[in-house]
């Protein structure tokens, strides 16, 4: 019995549940940005970029580099980034 209590008391004082469930917040935080992103302002900036095409690619030898691909995640994870800092400094009060 000692350990399992040595182990509960463990928990409580390091707040191991309160950053589980702020894991669990921030998963589910993520995809829902990703969602944004993806679905809803991507449509918006994506018919001007040709590049942002996923087949777009460098052939080199028998090497086959998808360029499009990359820059397209690239693309996305600034947007993404604009958005959370639009979210973590604008709409979130302090």
């Amino acid at each position: 019995m000692g350990f399992l209590k040595e182990f509960i008391d463990f928990m409580k004082k390091q707040n191991v549940i309160t950053v589980a469930i702020a894991f669990i917040v921030g998963i589910a935080t993520a995809a829902l940005v990703q969602a944004l992103v993806t679905d809803i302002i991507t449509p918006i900036y994506a018919p001007y970029l040709d590049f942002l095409n996923p087949e777009t690619a460098i052939v080199v030898g028998e090497s086959k580099f998808l360029v499009g691909d990359f820059m397209m995640q690239l693309v996305n994870w600034i947007v993404i980034m604009i958005v959370v800092y639009i979210i973590g400094t604008k709409l979130v009060k302090k």
